[in-house]
């Protein structure tokens, strides 16, 4: 008896100082490593054909912070449907990214990405459908704010600068924009 008395007070002495440990380095939200998260916003789709519209868009994102200045992020993102009732087109895709961000208190930071995004749209137009890939380019930036010392709130608008390649149509190249703007969350372990 006198034995497990003894490892149980070691046990609960090791797991209240661990858990002191993790609460102090956990208070900082800039901290370092994995975190994922969900964003959805306002899409607004705008290019050199008829797809100018306004949707919804959905993204889920993981990434891996180095420190409190540097992260890597990638992306899920459902651009959603757009188009009229002539041509319709649907796309989604996946991006990566170099994340900075600047803490301004310790539950306030601004931060900027730069990344590519890989997407394919499938599209129908009169008696024509097909998919077009895409390599495009990407910036956003914007406001996290800390909630608890694992969840952070964030509005971003980011800009991809996409465009079609519809081989079906004498080989026509359309360029489109795409401007995100969108709230989300994210849990960082």
């Amino acid at each position: 008896m006198k034995y497990n008395t003894k490892i149980l007070t070691n046990l609960a002495a090791l797991a209240t100082l661990t858990s002191f440990a993790s609460t102090a380095q956990s208070n900082n939200i800039n901290q370092q490593g994995f975190y994922i998260g969900a964003n959805y916003g306002y899409l607004r789709v705008e290019g050199d054909d008829d797809f100018d519209e306004d949707k919804d868009v959905l993204e889920a994102l993981a990434g891996y912070r180095f420190n409190q200045y540097f992260a890597l992020e990638g992306s899920f993102i459902d651009f959603g449907d757009y188009g009229n009732d002539l041509a319709k087109a649907s796309t989604d895709g996946y991006t990566a990214a170099i994340k900075g961000t600047l803490p301004v208190s310790d539950s306030f930071s601004v931060f900027v990405k730069l990344g590519q995004l890989w997407s394919e749209t499938d599209y129908r137009a009169l008696n024509l459908s097909g998919a077009a890939d895409d390599e495009s380019l990407f910036v956003g930036g914007g406001l996290a704010y800390k909630l608890t010392s694992h969840v952070a709130i964030n509005a971003t608008y980011s800009v991809y600068d996409a465009s079609m390649d519809f081989d079906d149509v004498d080989d026509e190249n359309f360029g489109t924009d795409f401007k995100q703007a969108s709230v989300g969350i994210e849990y960082r372990f």
